[in-house]
């Protein structure tokens, strides 16, 4: 029998590319809600009970009350929000971190999706700490760069307004009280004893990321040059299907940041010398950085192959 997938929250940006990559594929059964009955919250439990996986693709406070709505003991949840990255009980969707995250991904009942800013900064970062190249107390920077989609609709409604405004022409930076909401993720996860100095910016292209993270050479262990960074980060790499590290010394005078754009691929960049280190992670903000991950992990948790439905 075919396992049953609901996606609640179908509507959103989020629900629709995860819609598009499962829509088509003879695997599994998808669930879908009446349009009338989209937000009757009897309605969405029944097929939420009724479902082997679900994906809540809806805002923090909404994705916690479906939650509570499910009763049976086999539905397995994927939250797309923020409501449950660091919470207890719930295992984080980045299986390439490690052999452990991988097999959690695997048995989990509730797993929780990444971030897009936090997914380019801990693909950098985690490694790196993990492999003892860099410091847990280390006073990261990272800037961020991202396509409008990942504002969701109605930022999407301005930018491809016929008469926006001209200051949406131009990059933007925002998340100014250096309090943004995926921090606290990236602190966990890679064991950060200080949260970065993180700066997010939104431009006028619609999809695609680069999460660069800044280092000082003398602060790591050893005293590390980049090749000796892009050395440990392509080690860990190595064998992971979706999340690859370009060769050192790649010949590119400048990064574009939509350049994965329609890919559920990661690529990261090392750049650097003997003094200083540029680490770019390369993705789709609605690929690797949303939808693609959460189907990678539906693959993982029902035994499919992992790049089945994505775009390599």
């Amino acid at each position: 029998m075919r396992p049953k997938v609901y996606i609640d929250g179908k509507e959103g940006t989020t629900g629709l590319q995860i819609y598009d990559r499962l829509a088509a594929r003879s695997d599994i059964d998808l669930l879908l809600i009446d349009e009338d009955k989209r937000k009757d919250p009897a309605e969405r439990k029944k097929l939420m009970d009724g479902a082997d996986i679900v994906f809540l693709c809806l805002p923090d406070a909404a994705a916690m009350e479906a939650v509570r709505l499910i009763e049976s003991p086999v539905t397995r949840v994927i939250d797309a929000s923020t409501a449950h990255r660091t919470a207890a009980g719930w295992d984080y969707g980045f299986a390439e971190l490690s052999a452990a995250h991988r097999a959690n991904i695997q048995k989990s009942s509730r797993v929780a999706n990444p971030g897009c800013h936090a997914t380019g900064f801990i693909s950098s970062v985690y490694p790196l700490i993990a492999g003892g190249v860099l410091p847990k107390d280390y006073p990261l920077t990272c800037f961020s760069l991202t396509g409008y989609s990942g504002g969701g609709k109605k930022m999407i409604a301005q930018y491809e307004a016929p008469d926006k405004g001209g200051d949406l022409y131009a990059p933007r930076i925002y998340g100014l009280s250096l309090e943004h909401k995926h921090l606290p993720e990236m602190q966990k996860v890679c064991g950060l004893t200080r949260p970065p100095v993180f700066c997010p910016i939104v431009d006028d292209y619609y999809k695609g990321m680069a999460t660069t993270v800044s280092l000082h050479n003398s602060l790591l262990a050893g005293g590390m040059t980049a090749r000796a960074v892009w050395e440990t980060l392509a080690g860990h790499y190595r064998d992971q299907a979706l999340v690859k590290v370009a060769p050192f010394g790649w010949d590119q005078s400048m990064i574009a940041a939509n350049t994965m754009a329609g890919k559920d691929t990661l690529t990261l960049i090392v750049n650097g010398n003997d003094t200083h280190t540029t680490v770019t992670a390369l993705f789709d903000n609605l690929g690797k950085g949303a939808s693609g991950a959460a189907v990678q992990n539906m693959n993982l948790m029902l035994g499919f192959d992992e790049t089945a439905g994505l775009c390599l």
